[in-house]
C-alpha cells in the first residue's frame, strides 16, 4: 500500500460543515479532553479545510480525512471516504 511508504498519516472522522467552495469541504472534529484541574469531560473542536476532487461531499456528512501534503494554503487533509450520508 503506498501509506505504508509514505509513513503514518493522521486520520481524523468529522463532520462536513461546508461545502461551498469548488473541492474543498470544511470538517468540524470533536474530541473529549478531561479538564486539567476539575477533571470534567469538556468538548473541543476543531475545523478542518479537506481536499474533495469529487466534489460528493454534502452538509451534514460523517466523512474520514488523512492528513497529506499541503495543497494551498489551509488544506493539509484529504478526503478518505464518506463513513455516512446526511439524510
Amino acid at each position: 500500500m503506498i501509506d505504508q511508504e509514505r509513513g503514518n498519516r493522521k486520520e481524523r472522522v468529522g463532520l462536513v460543515v461546508s461545502n461551498k467552495m469548488d473541492k474543498t469541504i470544511t470538517v468540524t472534529v470533536d474530541r473529549l479532553v478531561p479538564h486539567r484541574l476539575y477533571k470534567k469531560t469538556m468538548r473541543r473542536t476543531k475545523k478542518y479545510h479537506a481536499h474533495d476532487e469529487a466534489n460528493t461531499c454534502g452538509i451534514g456528512d460523517l466523512v474520514r480525512i488523512r492528513e497529506t501534503r499541503p495543497l494551498s494554503k489551509l488544506k493539509r487533509w484529504r478526503l478518505v471516504e464518506i463513513v455516512k450520508k446526511a439524510d
